[in-house]
This record gives structure tokens, C-alpha cells and sequence, in this order.
């Protein structure tokens, strides 16, 4: 099956994209801010639990991120002065409220995120996903007061009719597709895709790489340098940093975060921004939208 969801547009041949006060790069923190149920499998540090009622050993290292890892990421974006853009299982809604009223007090941008990631987004179909879909944007919607506009799916899980099911809610655009460096329209009205990473997403360096800290700092910073080289300012780029608190907020972990935040911050290259702004003006300025 070939796809139809979006258009080949080798990034050569795009109209010019200008960012803010002339910033090269547009740069987003995305945290992901998630519920997992007792009784079914997610992500996992371990496999050899994975089944397991209660897996208290993976269990408790995912709880960790909302327990402690959260206030400790809370911290040090106040202490830096930077924006989040956060995914959100409207489960989180319920059982932690009290990240919800920090959020709202910070203005994050709160994206959609399914129910839980324990529950994939694949294999609905189109009446089921519907009603699953209104019930976690009405859940998110009445706790944080905002409509949504972004979605990344639990473990960027779609079906072929989520991005529209999306855009009949008022979303604008989704993260699921790691293909660019720069937002792009969709082939569903009023839809654009917004970008994510999976390369340097900690999930991806630390559980399924064990990289150390420092290789992390290096990994995230050369994305950056990368990112700072190809682009001018007619010809911007997207950088996005997935984070997971109970992944990077770890003692162990987050003074890398904190290092790598740090230098972000201080590039004169870089907006500093939310997925929700980087949408924004995409939509507003772009041609081909």
C-alpha cells in the first residue's frame, strides 16, 4: 500500500520559511506526560517482567517520571524560562491533577496523547476511534481549559483516519511522521505535520542505546549544530527534543538535560518556542498551506 497521506517535497524545492526576529531554528521541548495502566504491558526498561500482573518493576520505573521526575523538569524550565509543549494522556487528567494546575499555571501547550500508552492508537476502526478520540479531547479540554490543536500518538500510533478524525476536533496538526526538518501540509484539510524525533529522543538514546550522559549532551547539541548549519534565514528548520520524565529526570540524567537545555537556550540562532507557535506560523505564512 502506498501512502496518501502527504505529498514527496524534497526540501530543495520549498518556498522560503522564516521564522521569528529572524531566528534560524525553531526549537520545541516536547515532554511526554503519560498514565500507564496497572494491568497491561508498555514501555518497558526490562523484558524480563513484561506480562507480568502487577510488573512492579517496570511499573514503578515509569511512575517514577510522574512522582518525581516531573517537579524536577519543572524546575529547571522555570529556572531557564522555557516554554513545554507536552503530550498528554487524558488519563494524566484524573490521576494527576496536580500537573495539570502546574502546566495551566505555565502556559504549556497541551497536545493530545490518546487515553494511556497503554492503549495503542492502530487497529480501531472509524466509529471507535471517533468516540475514543472526542472522549480524550473533552477529558483534556475540561482540565486544562485550552483545545488542543497537536496530537502525537501513544507510541506515534495512528490509523489511516485519525489525521482527519483530528481535524473534525479543531487539530491542526500531528507529530507521528519523523520525516523532516520542517513542517508540512498534509492531504487532509486543514492538517500539517509538525516535527519529532526519534534520534534524539531519550527513549531512544538511553533505553535502546544505554548512552551515557555526556554522549546524550553531544548527540542533542550536534543535532543542533547540524540543524544551525543547513538553515538561513529564509530557509528554517524544526528541532524538536522528546523527553520522558521518568527517562532523563532521573538523578542519573537530568543535569545532561539541564546541560543541553542551557546551550540550547543561549544560541542567538534559536527561537525558544512551542509546537503550537511553530504550527501557528507555518500555517500563517506559508504558501503551500
Amino acid at each position: 500500500m502506498d501512502q496518501e497521506l502527504y505529498d514527496y517535497s524534497p526540501i530543495t524545492e520549498r518556498p522560503p520559511l522564516r521564522w521569528p526576529d529572524g531566528k534560524t531554528v525553531a526549537f520545541h521541548l516536547v515532554m511526554n506526560i503519560e498514565h500507564f495502566r496497572l494491568d497491561l504491558p508498555a514501555t518497558s526498561t526490562t523484558g524480563v517482567t513484561v506480562g507480568l500482573v502487577p510488573d512492579a518493576l517496570n511499573y514503578g520505573w515509569r511512575d517514577y517520571g510522574v512522582r518525581v521526575g516531573i517537579w524536577r523538569m519543572i524546575d529547571l524550565l522555570d529556572r531557564l524560562g522555557m516554554p513545554a509543549s507536552v503530550n498528554l494522556n487524558s488519563e494524566v487528567c484524573r490521576h494527576y491533577p496536580q500537573i495539570i494546575e502546574a502546566g495551566v499555571q505555565r502556559g504549556w501547550a497541551w497536545l493530545g496523547h490518546g487515553k494511556t500508552n497503554s492503549i495503542m492508537q492502530a487497529g480501531m476502526d472509524i466509529h471507535e476511534e471517533r468516540a475514543f478520540l472526542r472522549e480524550m479531547h473533552t477529558e483534556v479540554q475540561n482540565a486544562t481549559g485550552t483545545s488542543p490543536k497537536g496530537w502525537l500518538g501513544p507510541a506515534l500510533t495512528e490509523t489511516l483516519n485519525t489525521p482527519a478524525l483530528l481535524a473534525e476536533l479543531g487539530y491542526t496538526y500531528v507529530m507521528d511522521w519523523c520525516n523532516d526538518d520542517q513542517p508540512f501540509p498534509l492531504n487532509v484539510p486543514g492538517m500539517i505535520s509538525v516535527p519529532y524525533s526519534m534520534d534524539i529522543n531519550d527513549i531512544t538514546l538511553f533505553v535502546g542505546r544505554n548512552l551515557s550522559g555526556d554522549d546524550y549532551v553531544r548527540a542533542v547539541i550536534d543535532t543542533l549544530d547540524q540543524l544551525i548549519e543547513d538553515s538561513d534565514p529564509d530557509n528554517g528548520r524544526v528541532m524538536a527534543l522528546p523527553v520522558h520524565p521518568f527517562v532523563i529526570n532521573t538523578p542519573s540524567r537530568h543535569r545532561y538535560l539541564a546541560r543541553a537545555l542551557q546551550e540550547i537556550s543561549e544560541r542567538d540562532e534559536v527561537w525558544v518556542t512551542t509546537s503550537d507557535a511553530i504550527a501557528d506560523h507555518y500555517i500563517a505564512t506559508r504558501e503551500d498551506t
